[in-house]
């Protein structure tokens, strides 16, 4: 049985609601056409988001995502669309998407999206001294 594209977004629980906690998701084979010629377009899409009630089941994301190979997109919109699509399943309470399309007539496009939660103020970022290690160590 083969797997299809798909548009449904499926989501789980999130395991621990009660702190703000990042997801990192990097997506290297993110392929859609160019609207006006039909070649492809590739990218790397990198996801972060804080969730808040649910998280992205992650097979669900890759058919949602292969789903874009045979449509015509600019790149803003397909970003800015794919943000909609996972804000709308997830309701994180943050969420950026960056498209990161590879070259194409001698320009890299790089596009950047964000979601934030009306009223969600991130936690303030701590900051650990590194380790030392033996060889700047002296002793």
């Amino acid at each position: 049985m083969t797997t299809q594209p798909a548009r449904t977004l499926e989501t789980f629980p999130n395991p621990a609601p009660q702190r703000d906690f990042h997801i990192h998701m990097e997506i290297p084979e993110f392929t859609c056409l160019c609207p006006k010629t039909g070649q492809p377009d590739f990218a790397t899409l990198i996801l972060d988001y804080i969730p808040e009630k649910s998280c992205v089941e992650l097979k669900s994301l890759k058919l949602y995502i292969w789903s874009f190979r045979a449509e015509g997109c600019f790149h803003e919109a397909v970003t800015n669309r794919i943000l909609d699509d996972l804000v709308s399943a997830t309701r994180p309470r943050f969420m950026r998407l960056t498209a990161r399309f590879y070259v194409r007539g001698g320009i890299f496009t790089n596009v950047v999206a964000e979601y934030r939660k009306k009223g969600w103020k991130p936690s303030p970022r701590v900051e650990l001294a590194e380790f030392a290690t033996q060889s700047n160590c002296r002793g």
